[in-house]
């Protein structure tokens, strides 16, 4: 989401273990070193070990391409197998043909066939499992008869575990002892000094694109804090910062939204429940406190009346030439303030019981689709890809009420009931805080204000972009959408083609950067989805729009 907001190339902190991510801290240095060590010495077990999420699995794919030619690699994946499992599949990976079915001695005849041969053409072979703390005893002992396969002189397999410490405590076990022996070299790898931590947030923002320092002192001091300096969790925080900040438009993480992030990765995460528990005990607190008001106020006839809590009061008989009109009743009123004659009655601030919970994203993307001229199946795997055969895509945020009304186009939202279960609506119009919605073919009319305990922020909506934007255009950049660009700034009254423009830069690349700032947007002279999305807004073209009546 925030990837075009602050000019990156590519998600900085994705957990998925990408070598060019890595950080060479010491101790990564070292882990990958006794993993080289691995490759070049003659066999026996060389063993790294570390917590989750400390980096093993990224540094086994640093050592991946680093593998000499004379070295043949089997690489498991899926240690969860019995021994005859095991056999197939590094004799898959060596490509040795094994018939179906095949016993365990066979498979080690063939196997050991092929470690001869490799061995008289002057070549080794290696094998590396992942996840090792998942291997069963019986098949940890096979692996060690694995290690006997050898000729006068040398070892004709080598092996590579990778595991969680659960691993180094089954090696130490007294019934493994005889494995245990033949571990040659053995690393545990533990998380990030502190003074590493902002090391490895600028490495990876560098590497997505960045050079700009985007965590200072008190933020990466709250990551430090959060994460224990497990890289993994850094990368999760620091994501979710990243995502708060370009909410709140900001051009930096400070301590304040690493908190709240930390919040959201950690407390949500391992307890689900907790977010309904929360409202409805706030719900409780607004109730006591608005019974403990109205006992006060009968002992005490002088008090002010509260402006933010009414409680129910006896009803007064009045006049008929008088009468105030009925207003449906609330069971907690909040500011509610008097009409002017003729203005319309005001809207509900609590979302109706019932309303859209059994909504699903496919019928709200149906219902969305509708209002751009398109039909979607309801049982549509990808419905997105579809829209994209009508030259529109997708596009999934998280933000606010505000980032909604800058991209002007009806949304789907994602809500949560009370139990925490995610349902969907949309949102077809909005003027002031009148909010239009659609579920299931039902309609409501609501103050925005009703959204406050069920969403949080996250939405889908459809946009056309031109036929030529591709992807993101950087400052510097040579492609079709310079002229476009030049054009469509001209007609804006910012910027004057000459017909020449060649590359986003110059006056073309200022003009851009006036807009943006004009726009609400940091002014980074990308020309990227969001800023597309709000030159198609100004420019008028067509389609469904949030805050008018019909389309352009």
């Amino acid at each position: 989401m925030y990837v075009d907001y602050f000019g990156l190339r590519e998600n900085p902190f994705s957990i998925a273990p990408d070598p060019a991510y890595l950080y060479m801290s010491d101790r990564h240095r070292e882990a990958l070193a006794h993993l080289l060590y691995g490759l070049k010495s003659d066999g026996g077990f060389v063993l790294l070990t570390g917590e989750v999420g400390t980096g093993k699995t990224t540094i086994c794919r640093s050592l991946l391409d680093q593998v000499p030619a004379e070295v043949d690699l089997a690489f498991v994946l899926n240690p969860k197998v019995t021994v005859c499992e095991l056999l197939e599949t590094i004799c898959d990976e060596l490509k040795i043909d094994r018939p179906d079915n095949a016993s365990v001695k066979a498979l080690v005849d063939r196997l050991n066939a092929r470690l001869l041969e490799t061995n008289a053409q002057g070549r080794k072979t290696v094998l590396i499992i992942d996840e090792a703390q998942n291997l069963s005893t019986d098949v940890l002992e096979q692996l060690r008869l694995l290690t006997n396969l050898e000729t006068a002189r040398r070892k004709l397999l080598q092996i590579i575990l990778l595991g969680q410490p659960e691993l180094r405590d089954m090696i130490n076990q007294p019934q493994m002892r005889q494995l245990a022996q033949r571990v040659t070299a053995r690393y545990h790898l533990g998380p990030l000094e502190r003074e590493d931590i902002a090391a490895y947030i600028q490495h990876r923002l560098q590497v997505a694109g960045c050079d700009r320092a985007m965590f200072p002192a008190g933020a990466v001091k709250q990551i430090n804090r959060l994460s224990k300096g497990i890289p993994r969790l850094i990368n999760l925080v620091c994501d979710r910062s990243l995502l708060g900040a370009y909410t709140l438009k900001k051009a930096q993480v400070d301590a304040a939204i690493v908190r709240q992030a930390g919040q959201e990765v950690f407390d949500r995460q391992s307890d689900g429940n907790r977010l309904p528990r929360l409202v409805a005990g706030l719900a409780g607190l607004l109730l006591t406190a608005g019974v403990v008001y109205g006992l006060t106020a009968m002992n005490d006839s002088s008090a002010p009346p509260s402006p933010l809590i009414q409680t129910e009061q006896p009803p007064q008989t009045a006049p008929a030439e008088t009468a105030a009109p009925q207003v449906p009743e609330q069971v907690v009123t909040t500011e509610v303030a008097l009409s002017e004659p003729g203005a319309e009655p005001p809207l509900s601030k609590a979302w109706p019981d019932g309303f859209g919970f059994d909504g699903t994203s496919e019928a709200a993307f149906a219902d969305l689709a509708a209002l751009w001229g398109l039909s979607t199946p309801l049982a549509q795997e990808d419905p997105c890809s579809l829209a994209a055969t009508s030259g529109l895509q997708c596009l999934d945020r998280r933000g606010g009420i505000d980032s909604l009304k800058g991209y002007d186009r009806p949304a789907i939202l994602t809500l949560y009931n009370d139990q925490g279960q995610a349902f969907y609506v949309l949102l077809t119009r909005l003027t002031d805080n009148r909010a239009h919605f659609l579920a299931n073919g039902e309609q409501q009319q609501l103050d925005i204000a009703a959204l406050e305990s069920r969403w949080f922020g996250e939405y889908r909506l459809l946009w056309q972009p031109p036929t030529q934007f591709q992807m993101a255009l950087f400052p510097g950049g040579a492609d079709s959408n310079v002229p476009w660009l030049a054009s469509q700034l001209e007609a804006l009254g910012i910027y004057t083609r000459t017909d020449s423009e060649v590359r986003l830069e110059g006056t073309l690349l200022g003009a851009l950067k006036r807009f943006q700032f004009t726009a609400g947007l940091t002014p980074d002279g990308v020309l990227g989805t969001q800023t597309m999305i709000h030159l198609n807004r100004a420019l008028g073209t067509p389609g469904p729009r949030l805050q008018t009546a019909k389309a352009n």
